[in-house]
C-alpha cells in the first residue's frame, strides 16, 4: 500500500499544534503551586489534583524536547521550567530517589518505589539542560541516570512486595526504556557509557527476552533468562514490544546496524500480527503467550498509547527498509486509531477503548495518561513522515 505522506503530515502537524498541545497548555498549568494537573475530563476539567512524578516529568520533557527540535518558542520553555522547578521542590527524597506521587502542593503521597519515575525525571532533566545549558539540570540527569544503574537489579528495593529467593523475575520494561533514555542523555554521559549502555540493552531486549521458539518478547524472564511458566512469565504487551521495537530500529540506524532494523522490523510484524483483534480490530492490551486466560482483567482493551507506539513502529520499519508490510500495516493502524481515539470537538485523544473500539473512560488524563505518548506519537510520526518525502531515510 502506498502512503500518502504529504497528506499524513499535514494530518498530524496539525493534530499535535491545533489539537493536543493546546488541550494541555490551556487546561494542565497549575499556575498557583507549579506542576501540572493531569487528572483532566473529556473537556479539560481538573477532577483530581494529585501529582504523579513521571507524569509531571513527562510533561516537562515534552515542552523542553518541542522547544528543542520544533520551534523556540519561549512559552514551551517556562512550561518546561515551571514544572521543573517544581519538581526539583519537591520530587525527591533525601537519596535521591524521586516519589511515585505528590499532593497538589507538593507533599509526599508515595514512596519512591518506581524505578520509572527515575526515568522520566533523568529524560526530562537531560532535554531541559540542552534547551538551556544550565549545569543544575545537567547534574540532576546525570546522577538520576546514575542511581538508575545502580538500582536495576532491585529496582523497588525495600518497597518490593515479592518474597525474596523464591521467583525471582527480571522485567522487560526497564532495559527498554535504558535503550531510548541513553540517547536522551548524550549531552551528559561520557561517550563509553552511552555505548557500553546500548550494548547493554540490545543485547538484553533483543536476546535476554526474546524467546525464539515462540518469536515472541515477554515481559518478564527468569534471572538467569529463562522461560518462567506462570502468569508474569507468560505474559505479552504487544504495545511494549512495538516500541521497544523502534527503539531498536533507532540504534540500528544510529549505528548503521541493519541487521538489527531487520531483526527489529522482524518482531514488529510478528507482534502486530500476533497482537490484532482478528475481530474488532485494534490491538489487545495483554496476551498469555500459551493462550491461557490473562490475570489483567483489562487484557482486550485498546489503550492509546499502544496504538501510537505500533503506529511509530510500523512507520520507522518501512522508512528504514522499505518493507511494504509495515507501510500496510501503518495504514490499517492509522485508520483505526484516528477514527476512534482523537476528540473532534475537545481535543486530544481519549485513553481508553473497550475491545469493540468505543470510549470505555471519556478522560483525556489521569493516573497513568499524561501529556506524553500522544504528543511524542505525532511528532514522531511527522518527523519520519517529512524524511519519507525528502528521501533522508
Amino acid at each position: 500500500m502506498i502512503i500518502n505522506s504529504e497528506k499524513l503530515s499535514q494530518y498530524y502537524h496539525k493534530e499535535l499544534h491545533d489539537k493536543v498541545l493546546p488541550f494541555w497548555i490551556q487546561n494542565s498549568i497549575d499556575e498557583e503551586y507549579g506542576g501540572y494537573f493531569t487528572s483532566l475530563d473529556r473537556e479539560g476539567n481538573v477532577f483530581d489534583t494529585d501529582k504523579f512524578i513521571w507524569l509531571q516529568c513527562r510533561q516537562v520533557w515534552t515542552f523542553a524536547k518541542f522547544y528543542n527540535e520544533l520551534d523556540k518558542n519561549s512559552d514551551w520553555l517556562d512550561i518546561a521550567q515551571s514544572g521543573a522547578d517544581f519538581l526539583i521542590r519537591n520530587g525527591r527524597d533525601n537519596d535521591g530517589n524521586w516519589y511515585f506521587s505528590l499532593t497538589r502542593e507538593g507533599k509526599p503521597l508515595i514512596q519512591p518505589y518506581n524505578i520509572f519515575s527515575d526515568c522520566f525525571a533523568a529524560m526530562a532533566f537531560g532535554q531541559l539542560y540542552r534547551a538551556t545549558g544550565k549545569e543544575k539540570y545537567k547534574e540532576i540527569a546525570k546522577l538520576t541516570f546514575e542511581n538508575i544503574l545502580s538500582r536495576q537489579h532491585n529496582p523497588k528495593r525495600i518497597y518490593s512486595k515479592a518474597y525474596p529467593g523464591t521467583r525471582n523475575l527480571q522485567s522487560f520494561a526497564l532495559p527498554m526504556i535504558l535503550s531510548n533514555l541513553v540517547l536522551e542523555l548524550e549531552e551528559v554521559l561520557e561517550e563509553e557509557q552511552v555505548e557500553s549502555t546500548i550494548d547493554h540493552a540490545i543485547k538484553t531486549v533483543m536476546e535476554v527476552f526474546y524467546l525464539e521458539e515462540l518469536d515472541v518478547i515477554l515481559e518478564n524472564v527468569n534471572k538467569d533468562g529463562t522461560f518462567s511458566d506462570t502468569y508474569d512469565g507468560r505474559l505479552h504487551n504487544p504495545g511494549h514490544v512495538l516500541e521497544a521495537m523502534w527503539f531498536m530500529m533507532d540504534l540500528g540506524f544510529r549505528r548503521g546496524d541493519n541487521v538489527l532494523i531487520k531483526k527489529a522490523v522482524d518482531i514488529s510484524l510478528s507482534t502486530l500480527e500476533k497482537g490484532w483483534d482478528k475481530v474488532y480490530g485494534g490491538i489487545y492490551y495483554f496476551m498469555d503467550i500459551k493462550g491461557h486466560p490473562p490475570q489483567q482483567l483489562e487484557w482486550d482493551q485498546k489503550l492509546w498509547w499502544v496504538h501510537l507506539e505500533a503506529m511509530v513502529a510500523a512507520l520507522k520499519g518501512f522508512a528504514f527498509t522499505g518493507n511494504i508490510k509495515m507501510a500496510d500495516w501503518f495504514v490499517r493502524l492509522h485508520e483505526y486509531a484516528t477514527a476512534r481515539f482523537p476528540d473532534p470537538e475537545f481535543g486530544e485523544w481519549y485513553g481508553y477503548l473497550n475491545r469493540q473500539g468505543e470510549v470505555l473512560l471519556p478522560l483525556k488524563g489521569g493516573k497513568w495518561k499524561g501529556c506524553f505518548h500522544v504528543p511524542r506519537g505525532l511528532f514522531q510520526i511527522e518527523t519520519v513522515l517529512k524524511s519519507i518525502i525528502k528521501n533522508e531515510i
